[in-house]
């Protein structure tokens, strides 16, 4: 499905019935990372949509912002849902919080995985390396990809070439790759973790335990700033949770939206 948005044409999956939920990928990926979630989560009704400029998705222009990327989810919310429960991944995950921030009324609870509201020096560095490459040698960017895509898998068994290739494949043309990087490098100068104490929504923090890329660390700045925050850990995971542990990962996310019934938020 497609729907126009503001100056981009967003591409998204719709599935389910029941209360809804938005899931919102990570940097270099597409609304198939979502496939396996959205088919164990059937009752309810999950939307997963591309990012501006990665998978089916126009890249439009965009200013390499996270309020700009926090302003499509908006968007999308309103056209699509209304205030629903929304679902981000690593970089969807800091859009997610963005948006839980700006806009109460619209994030009545959010969940996060693999997620962090700032960005180290080397990471920010790590960012700029990667848009460099693509914009100087997409040959060599795939290769880097495929090398990180490895670094965030820590469980035998994955087809890294075909993991790899999907990825690229949602890259596309490559502008709303840096576009998105853009946003993130930014929470090096800027970071998220100051706004997080105005979300009064309940925010689950999801981490993997062996998730190099966004450690337990990452998780704790978060966790210290919610009003109302729980964390989950998905044992022998890396970074890349739809891959590494697509069903355990499910399994969270269920329970994940199952907390608000069960305290009563």
């Amino acid at each position: 499905m497609k729907s126009r948005l503001g100056d981009i044409e967003v591409g998204f999956t719709k599935r389910g019935s029941g209360r809804p939920v938005v899931m919102v990928h990570g940097l270099a990926e597409d609304r198939r990372s979502w496939a396996l979630a959205q088919e164990r989560l059937t009752d309810h009704r999950t939307f997963a949509y591309d990012l501006r400029g990665h998978g089916e998705t126009t890249a439009g222009d965009g200013d390499g912002t996270l309020d700009q990327l926090a302003g499509d989810l908006a968007r999308f919310l309103e056209a699509m849902t209304g205030p629903a429960a929304c679902i981000g991944y690593s970089l969807g995950g800091t859009i997610v919080l963005a948006l839980a921030a700006a806009r109460p009324d619209l994030v009545p609870h959010a969940v996060v995985s693999g997620t962090s509201s700032v960005v180290g020096r080397a990471a920010a560095g790590f960012f700029e390396e990667r848009i460099e490459l693509l914009r100087a040698d997409r040959a060599a960017f795939a290769a880097a990809l495929r090398e990180d895509t490895a670094a965030q898998i820590v469980t035998a068994g994955a087809d890294l070439d075909a993991i790899s290739a999907r990825r690229l494949e949602a890259v596309g043309d490559g502008r709303g790759y840096v576009n998105a990087a853009r946003a993130m490098q930014a929470l090096h100068r800027e970071p998220l973790t100051g706004a997080l104490a105005g979300i009064r929504c309940p925010v689950d923090v999801i981490g993997g335990d062996a998730d190099r890329f966004c450690p337990r660390r990452a998780a704790d700045i978060i966790l210290a700033e919610l009003a109302d925050g729980a964390y989950h850990e998905i044992a022998d995971c890396g970074h890349l949770m739809t891959v590494d542990q697509p069903e355990r990962y499910a399994l969270t996310l269920r329970a994940a939206l199952e907390r608000p019934e069960r305290t009563g938020g």
